[in-house]
């Protein structure tokens, strides 16, 4: 077996090792309501099976992230595929630091599903080696990527340890309006989790089906000397077009539902061939994230949040607030490092310029600004609490938009990553 299928089969066997272990601790923290002996000694017998478990997952992540250095010859974190792979890896290390330090099974059940979701995220993108472009082909990128994300994986635990906060304190009987709002925003954040995962149901599903639909369009250049040419460009769908590109014709389509050409048409101002292929993206974590949610509120007949609620009683809120801000006061010097120290010193050697208002950078910006301004409320202005916990979940937003929308939709000079 060569080194880059083992590593393959070692991500796969890392994956279920990850949901088994999610099983195993709501086992540990739903069961002890049903236990006939000790609960607590319930909760502790299973936690720490759970914990076992995914410490074997991420030694088995670890294997596949060194087979697949040592199988390629360079660090496996220049695509999308490998990036997210190794944020995965990452939050699983924050969490195992954290949980060493407070010994709560509690997070590993909100912990551990982030890390099958990004994991399963990852696996929609094409896993082969890909040869380094000149500008990733740096020592500097790979101490400024792995940095970077160790210190968003610290954020990650942060937030779920913030939403578990959430969902124990708010009050879900409340008829205010501030109880109302807070009510709304909880499951709105729940909500566009299990988008997430609908978009990768809806990949796999028509992945598994072979569907494939492609569209051209002709595409005028003009170059220096004002000399116009034409070139066509072409885009390729694995999801059904409910939106096509603009002003493109069908090259070939995959029947589904007696779909003959795209439902509707990008609109004119989204330029670029692929801008159809991402709002048809967009539309389809929608739908299939609203199905999710939409069966799952029919199986519990009541709100998500409402569900869990219960599960975190005789949980200390100010236990969830301490982990929350313990594992974003570590993330941000490493974040710092990495995000914008190394990344300008990267840049420099790249692109010549330690500061160039990419997108990718403003975003990391933007991100740094946010956390910086959470420890600012946090020790200066002592928040605590439901503000403190709600900034958490608001920046780990941030940085899955910094992740995906910008390396996906906006365009830069950080578009590679997400070939």
């Amino acid at each position: 077996m060569s080194l880059l299928s083992f590593s393959s089969s070692s991500y796969i066997a890392a994956f279920f090792l990850y949901c088994f272990a999610f099983l195993f601790y709501v086992i540990a923290i739903a069961g002890r309501r049903w236990s006939d002996r000790d609960p607590a000694a319930h909760m502790k017998r299973w936690g720490t099976f759970a914990f076992v478990v995914s410490s074997t997952g991420l030694a088995l992540h670890l294997a596949f992230f060194f087979t697949r250095w040592a199988g390629s010859g360079q660090v496996p974190t220049s695509n999308m595929y490998e990036f997210m792979s190794f944020l995965a890896m990452a939050i699983m290390i924050a969490y195992t630091i954290v949980y060493s330090m407070y010994r709560n099974p509690m997070l590993g059940m909100f912990a551990l599903p982030l890390v099958v979701i990004i994991v399963a995220y990852a696996a929609v993108f094409p896993q082969e080696v890909q040869p380094l472009i000149p500008a990733l082909d740096s020592i500097w990128l790979k101490v400024h990527v792995t940095t970077a994300a160790l210190g968003e994986a610290f954020f990650a635990v942060g937030f779920a340890a913030g939403l578990m906060y959430l969902l124990r304190a708010v009050d879900f009987t409340g008829t205010s309006k501030g109880a109302r709002r807070s009510q709304f925003w909880v499951e709105f954040t729940l909500y566009a989790i299990i988008m997430i995962v609908g978009f990768i149901v809806a990949v796999f599903v028509f992945r598994g089906l072979g569907y494939e639909a492609g569209f051209t369009r002709e595409k005028v250049n003009i170059d220096d000397r004002g000399v116009e040419s034409t070139s066509v460009e072409t885009a390729y769908y694995t999801l059904p077009p409910i939106f096509k590109p603009y002003n493109s014709q069908v090259d070939k389509m995959d029947s589904f539902l007696g779909m003959e050409d795209g439902l509707l048409e990008a609109p004119s101002w989204m330029n670029g061939v692929n801008a159809g292929r991402k709002l048809n993206t967009v539309v389809w974590s929608i739908i299939t994230g609203s199905l999710l949610y939409g069966l799952m509120r029919l199986l519990f007949r009541k709100r998500l949040s409402v569900v869990i609620h219960p599960t975190l009683e005789g949980i200390d809120p100010d236990d969830l607030d301490e982990i929350s801000y313990r594992a974003i006061a570590i993330g941000f010097p490493i974040f710092t490092l990495g995000a914008l120290i190394f990344a300008m010193i990267w840049a420099e050697r790249a692109w010549g310029r330690f500061w160039g208002w990419d997108p990718k950078e403003v975003w990391a910006l933007i991100t740094w600004l946010f956390y910086s301004a959470y420890l600012h409320f946090r020790l200066s202005r002592g928040w605590q609490g439901l503000n403190s916990s709600w900034l958490a979940v608001i920046g780990f937003v941030i940085v899955l938009f910094t992740l995906i929308g910008v390396n996906l939709v906006i365009a830069g000079l950080h578009s590679y990553a997400g070939v």
